[in-house]
């Protein structure tokens, strides 16, 4: 089967085949298939029709069809059939006829229908850098639309990530891709990642032409510089928030000293209320076996977290190595109320 080279987990898939639900599908006469030159790759081969094509057929509105379908699932049962007409049809120009589509349809906010287009293309060009910097693009605004549910923005948050990631790695030197790929790990919390990303696209956007961005969004020598402005900025804020990652991942691999010593160092200051910090507080001390201590830490990640489980459950162990099993007990039943809570919410929504 002839598909994108690119090698993605495929994460909104389900999300984009429900924009194709009213797509209806039909044989082409031999006598239309004849005229358009395409009854060898379609003979026996149901095609898209879309409610706008109905009344107007021709081999561009078919075409798009196709694009529509194999941009949402390019395992469907006639993708190479498709990919083969779309070739035949648009030729060379392929890609830019579907990445304008995308275009088009990201400039009137429908974000998910850009998606489509923009992987149809990349399907006919997998090296396009327009197409992945745009699809990377539209599941960034397709997610940062309001009213999301949560799991629709954590699968196009994902699947944006992947693209960007994957746009670093085929065109190293576009500056766009390392800026938003920046934001998508600091969003991650993941600030060494960020401090990392965005460093190198401080260093390729020092001398950014703008022939050198996308040839469908070029950005203006200005507003770079604005973004570089913006970056340098955040690179100067986030230096506290990587040490405070490093000595997570200190205490992550058992480096429980080092990594208490460096966290201390934020436990007054603008971190003081981010309680994954005195979480990992508690876990070091556990793991220095100053349970006193731990069992402080978490109480305090509570305070700022108070429905959170996984603190409780770390309080629990403390409390049971301690022998305390009236504090034990007392935590296991408040983990019981917090699981009964969600529970009657989920089946609220239901």
């Amino acid at each position: 089967m002839d598909k994108s080279k690119l090698d993605l987990t495929d994460k909104i898939r389900s999300y984009l085949i429900e924009k194709n639900k009213n797509v209806l599908f039909t044989e082409l006469s031999e006598q239309f298939l004849e005229t358009a030159g395409l009854k060898d790759v379609l003979t026996g081969v149901d095609v898209p029709v879309t409610q706008e094509a109905v009344s107007h057929l021709t081999n561009l509105t078919i075409a798009m069809g196709m694009a529509r379908v194999i941009g949402a699932d390019e395992d469907f049962r006639y993708a190479a059939e498709y990919r083969e007409c779309l070739r035949r049809i648009y030729g060379d120009n392929c890609s830019k006829v579907l990445i304008s589509e995308g275009a088009k349809a990201g400039g009137s906010g429908d974000f998910e229908m850009a998606c489509i287009y923009f992987r149809a293309a990349l399907q006919m060009d997998p090296n396009s850098q327009d197409a992945l910097y745009l699809y990377g693009r539209a599941c960034l605004d397709a997610y940062s639309q309001e009213d999301q549910e949560e799991e629709y923005v954590g699968y196009f948050k994902a699947q944006s990530i992947d693209i960007f990631e994957e746009l670093t790695i085929q065109h190293p030197d576009f500056d766009m891709g390392y800026y938003f790929l920046g934001y998508s790990y600091a969003n991650l919390g993941q600030y060494t990642k960020a401090q990392l990303t965005w460093q190198e696209f401080m260093r390729l956007s020092r001398n950014h032409q703008e022939s050198s961005g996308s040839t469908m969004n070029p950005v203006p020598d200005d507003e770079i510089q604005d973004m570089r402005e913006e970056i340098g900025d955040r690179l100067e804020s986030m230096e506290e928030a990587v040490n405070i990652e490093h000595a997570v991942n200190r205490i992550r691999t058992g480096d429980y000293q080092n990594g208490v010593e460096m966290l201390s160092e934020y436990t007054t200051g603008q971190y003081q209320d981010w309680w994954p910090m005195w979480y990992y507080l508690g876990i070091a001390y556990v793991g220095l076996d100053n349970e006193a201590e731990a069992v402080e830490s978490y109480k305090h990640a509570l305070r700022l977290s108070p429905s959170n489980i996984q603190v409780m459950t770390e309080l629990v162990d403390v409390y049971q190595a301690l022998g305390d099993h009236v504090n034990a007990e007392k935590y296991i039943n408040k983990i019981k109320v917090v699981q009964q809570s969600l529970e009657q919410e989920t089946n609220n929504q239901l």
